[in-house]
């Protein structure tokens, strides 16, 4: 059909180009022989180019198109100005092997922003090497390690994690050679504390926790959940990945947290996703800061390293940006405003949709339509691609596990009371769909350039690259 779109090496014929370079103002090199066989890029005009990228936009949905809530990964505006800043020449065009004498301007920014994290985290140190937040879970956990090794702990083996942790969690704690021991919720959604208890023991190494947690709640026992731990011997790991419905109003170091780390794309809007760079900046108690990676900022060498030189320098200009644009009002009412949003989506649907958790939530809230699945046939996964042909993107789905047929909806706080009552009446609309037009929202959407691919497909046979026929 016509939207079987060509990719750019299929476009274009020889002879097509654009022939506007300047004239070469430098002496010009030829290659060595064994580098003179002709690389396969596609003849294409200007004209054939512009249209081929301003057709690939068409199909994309962003926070700039429209409604984005995709809950556990706070997909909110970023500021241009935020870009504004990464974009200037002192930054972009920096080296990271120039005298350090050269680059103090930087290492102002670096030294700026970890203060001022370190204040928001409740931590007394902050490292930015990490590259992403899985990145950082990975590093946090290697301190944790650390800490243990160096005092001949090594009977301490288990990472502790709970049923509704990041999956990155368990995986994160298994790449540093622990084991995953999982513990249950409480039917409130929080860490159940007798199951905690009995988990904890002489080779407990720590714990891995998100605060609020997978299921937009904040754990009222957390004084209580971090003590059980440091009294077994265990270190405490914050998981960051929900600090925007918390910062700047209560602090992980606070809640009895020894290290933490940061998705700066999530929480500091910074860019998200996409394969581009993240960050994942890790804060820690001062027991801890002997253990951390190796920083320009510091005298001594570091006990690890986890990256190439200082992490992401131009994503941490764009958090740096974002905190001094936000200050000590902005950033806890960004958080207020998150957690008011979600809220006020969470009622707006009560009455049709079932709450997995019908309490007052924090920055996001599951929903459980296994009911709606069993009276309708319809899905999660229908409702989910139904909302694709009303311009939303879809939520969340089938996370966190303990949920079955969850979606889980993040509104954050970029978004006004205009977009969330349009969201809610779409979502209400699709809800009555189920019951009179069930077959339709099986096979949506209906109305973008692809229809719903075999997933399952597509996630075993990938194909990752462009094969010439």
């Amino acid at each position: 059909g016509a939207w079987q779109m060509k990719l750019i090496f299929e476009q274009g014929a020889q002879g097509h180009c654009l022939h506007l370079l300047p004239a070469c103002d430098v002496p010009e090199y030829t290659l060595p022989n064994e580098r003179t066989t002709p690389i396969r890029l596609p003849h294409v005009s200007e004209n054939e180019l512009t249209r081929h990228y301003t057709a690939l936009c068409k199909r994309i949905h962003g926070v700039n198109h429209g409604f984005y809530p995709l809950g556990s990964c706070t997909m909110k505006y970023n500021p241009k100005i935020d870009e504004d800043m990464a974009a200037l020449p002192g930054f972009t065009q920096l080296h990271p092997l120039q005298p350090i004498e050269t680059a103090q301007g930087a290492l102002e920014a670096l030294h700026t922003l970890g203060s001022e994290l370190g204040e928001v985290f409740g931590m007394d140190a902050v490292t930015f090497q990490p590259a992403a937040g899985a990145h950082g879970e990975f590093t946090g956990v290697l301190l944790i390690k650390a800490y243990h090794t160096d005092r001949g702990d090594t009977a301490r083996t288990k990472i502790i994690v709970p049923d509704s942790a990041h999956g990155t969690n368990p995986a994160t704690a298994a790449m540093c050679g622990y084991q995953v021991v999982n513990i249950k919720s409480n039917d409130k959604g929080g860490v159940d504390l007798d199951a905690l208890r009995a988990a904890v023991g002489p080779d407990t190494a720590g714990l891995m926790l998100t605060n609020p947690n997978t299921v937009g709640i904040f754990d009222p026992n957390i004084l209580e959940i971090t003590k059980i731990v440091h009294d077994a011997g265990g270190l405490c790991y914050y998981d960051g990945a929900n600090l925007n419905a918390v910062m700047g109003v209560a602090r992980p170091g606070d809640m009895g947290f020894d290290v933490v780390h940061l998705n700066l794309h999530k929480t500091f809007a910074t860019p998200h996703g996409g394969g581009g760079p993240g960050a994942g900046a890790v804060g820690c108690k001062d027991f801890l800061i002997p253990y951390l990676p190796h920083s320009a900022l510091a005298e001594e060498p570091g006990h690890i390293q986890v990256r190439s030189f200082m992490g992401n320098f131009l994503v941490v200009v764009r958090a740096l940006t974002y905190l001094l644009t936000l200050g000590r009002q902005g950033i806890p009412e960004a958080a207020q405003n998150a957690v008011l949003n979600a809220n006020y989506l969470q009622a707006r649907l009560r009455g049709t949709y079932t709450p997995a958790y019908d309490r007052i939530c924090m920055h996001e809230f599951v929903l459980d339509l296994s009911g709606l699945k069993k009276e309708t046939g319809v899905s999660a996964l229908d409702v989910a691609k139904s909302l694709i042909d009303e311009g939303i993107h879809p939520p969340t789905m089938y996370f966190p596990l303990i949920v079955h047929e969850a979606l889980m909806l993040e509104p954050t706080e970029t978004e006004g009371p205009e977009v969330l009552d349009q969201a809610a009446e779409v979502l209400r609309m699709l809800y009555q769909r189920a019951y009179d037009a069930p077959e339709a929202m099986h096979d949506a959407p209906h109305h973008m350039p692809i229809g719903r691919p075999d997933e399952v497909k597509a996630a075993r046979h990938p194909i990752l690259r462009w094969r010439k026929p």
